[in-house]
């Protein structure tokens, strides 16, 4: 016959490391106020016990679920496709969490329904902090949450203005578009285009404002087509700037996705690249390095940017003032299709 084992309770292991329950349940919950050899002699006990806390009533406790949600408002399809942007986000804030000790819930909410599914959950207080990326349009939720006193950090700058003010990482897209128009001018080019992300999107907008911004300093004009950050958009918009202006001889396009998308088009019509036209990326993913030619693009720090939501997640949740914007710097990387 089995004999269950009983399971190692806190008085326990407060009677084999010789102090009391409430010093056991301090430093078991984290505290710091107690005595670093008294907290030795605690987790001694812990490993020698095999003693596990019972998260669910910590929680009730310390009112902490030591969960943190990153909220991407997109499709299971897109997050998973061949975008390796939500990889790298994931990876970044992974890292960071698990060297907090810390669990990750990722929520992914592309229809209106999941999205009210998302709003119950997280003001419910199921997770300890909030992170967002990828949002479209202005979004009510992270400023609510911020209002009721969660602690919420995005990646990007929110669209809008709430009230409080809800921190973002970002990077300098606006700049980092900026210098590879300025690349593609300086190399001679002189009719570029451009394939510009959703304009729902701070990303999508901020990387036109940089191309226009470039080019209306060096009194060119703009050539635009749309996309949706996806590989066919990206076909699609070449072909629709190819008809508009077959002379053009350069192409930003606002992530490598669409760029590689671009490529093909250009393949497809007999444009050489990039004797015929130049084409420039934005994001510096994996794919950016196996295209035909390998794409030259603008750097961005993805998984760095995943691990800064997180560092400042954390700072504010140990009350701690942080800057409502922390950006961080592009690099142009070149390669053989520019």
């Amino acid at each position: 016959m089995t004999i269950a084992r009983e399971r190692p309770t806190l008085e326990a292991v407060a009677r084999r490391a010789g102090v009391s329950r409430a010093t056991v349940s301090r430093v078991v919950n984290g505290s710091t106020t107690v005595a670093e050899p008294i907290q030795e002699a605690v987790r001694q006990a812990v490993r020698e016990l095999g003693y596990v806390p019972n998260l669910a009533a910590r929680s009730l406790v310390t009112q902490r679920t030591d969960s943190i949600a990153l909220i991407l408002p997109e499709s299971a399809t897109r997050v998973f496709s061949d975008d390796q942007f939500f990889p790298g986000i994931v990876r970044g804030v992974s890292q960071e969490l698990e060297a907090a000790d810390k669990q990750l819930v990722l929520i992914m909410a592309g229809s209106a329904a999941s999205y009210d599914r998302v709003e119950r959950y997280t003001t419910g207080r199921h997770v300890d902090g909030v992170m967002f990326a990828s949002m479209h349009g202005v979004d009510p939720l992270p400023g609510t949450l911020a209002r009721i006193g969660i602690p919420v950090v995005c990646s990007g700058r929110p669209m809008g203005r709430g009230t409080p003010p809800v921190p973002y990482v970002d990077v300098d897209s606006v700049g980092g578009v900026a210098h590879a128009v300025r690349y593609l001018l300086d190399a001679g080019r002189q009719r570029i285009a451009t394939i510009a992300g959703p304009q729902d999107m701070v990303a999508g907008i901020d990387r036109l404002a940089g191309y226009r911004n470039e080019l209306k300093g060096s009194r060119r004009r703009s050539i635009v087509a749309n996309g949706d950050f996806t590989r066919e958009s990206g076909a699609i918009a070449m072909r629709q700037l190819l008809e508009d202006d077959p002379s053009l001889d350069a192409v930003f396009v606002a992530s490598d996705l669409m760029a590689h998308g671009a490529l093909r088009t250009l393949r497809e019509a007999g444009r050489r690249v990039p004797d015929d036209v130049a084409v420039v990326g934005f994001d510096d993913v994996e794919i950016a390095r196996y295209t035909d030619p390998p794409l030259t693009t603008v750097r961005q720090p993805i998984i760095e940017i995943g691990r800064e939501m997180v560092r400042q997640l954390l700072r504010i949740a140990q009350g701690e003032e942080v800057e409502e914007a922390l950006i961080l710097q592009t690099e142009l990387v070149v390669r053989e299709s520019a």
